[in-house]
């Protein structure tokens, strides 16, 4: 059985792989404008450019990423290097850890991971699987919070992993959040690959599934992400009604059954959601 599970990383890595990682961005639009400052914008495209990489990269291969040019690249990477963010063999480049503080800048100015953590741990006191937290960034979703029950089989995920949002169950509550129209272009220009057989990648029927979300106010996906995964979630709101993030629960098909994710764990989630309403503006 462990030979036939689906690999979240190889199969993300393989829908890396089609596109190259470009992170090609034009700034034409920006040119005039005082305020904006293109130097910071095209760094920020550099350390972008090593995403789903473990390894080293060089010059070249983040130029060709980028659209920048090599000398300009070199810079860039040079200037990260001064500054600890990245380090160097004399030929490739690496980022160093120095770049989770990037990161942790964000974690450590929003009190949303901090308020939701111990309702997480909460959850999965309860219930003895894991549970976690998630926004929305761009047509991805980004983990803030997690807390892992003591299981030998467990998703590695943690805090600051990407997922896809149109095959996970966070993803279908924050996507159906979004405006009709904004739901329409981002079915229109996601490319749904199938991760397990049981993926869902028609535009028809994810928007079927996405409205039917909207109704009952929580989604279930049922080991289209990976093989012998499966999941609920629930909309994390504001007091004023407004969808900020998305709470889970995640088990092992072995453990626990679709109708008892939705009978015994959806109100615990709901519960728990709502604690952290009262407390975001």
């Amino acid at each position: 059985m462990r030979k036939e599970r689906i690999s979240i990383e190889k199969k993300m890595n393989a829908e890396k792989a089609i596109d190259s990682n470009d992170v090609k961005i034009s700034f034409s639009a920006f040119e005039g404008n005082p305020d904006f400052v293109l130097s910071l914008a095209r760094g920020l495209l550099v350390i972008q450019a090593f995403a789903g990489h473990t390894g080293s990269q060089s010059v070249a291969d983040v130029a060709r990423r980028t659209g920048l040019s090599r000398a300009a690249v070199r810079r860039f990477l040079m200037t990260l290097q001064v500054l600890g963010y990245a380090e160097s063999n004399g030929r490739d480049y690496r980022l160093t850890t120095q770049v989770l503080k990037l990161g942790f800048s964000y974690l450590s100015s929003t009190s949303l991971p901090v308020l939701a953590q111990p309702l997480l741990e909460r959850i999965t006191e309860a219930v003895h699987e894991s549970s976690s937290l998630s926004v929305a960034d761009g047509d991805e979703i980004v983990y803030l919070a997690r807390s892992t029950a003591n299981r030998v089989m467990s998703v590695g995920l943690s805090v600051g992993s990407r997922l896809p949002s149109y095959c996970t169950s966070m993803g279908r509550i924050l996507l159906a959040a979004l405006p009709d129209d904004r739901l329409d272009a981002y079915l229109k220009r996601t490319d749904a690959i199938a991760l397990t057989p049981k993926t869902v990648t028609g535009k028809k029927l994810l928007k079927e599934i996405i409205l039917s979300v909207r109704r009952d106010d929580y989604a279930v996906t049922d080991e289209e992400l990976e093989l012998g995964l499966r999941s609920i979630a629930v909309p994390v709101r504001t007091r004023s009604g407004r969808v900020v993030a998305a709470m889970n629960i995640g088990v092992h098909v072995a453990r626990v059954s679709l109708l008892q994710m939705v009978e015994r764990f959806l109100p615990i989630l709901q519960e728990n959601a709502r604690a952290l309403a009262q407390v975001l503006v």
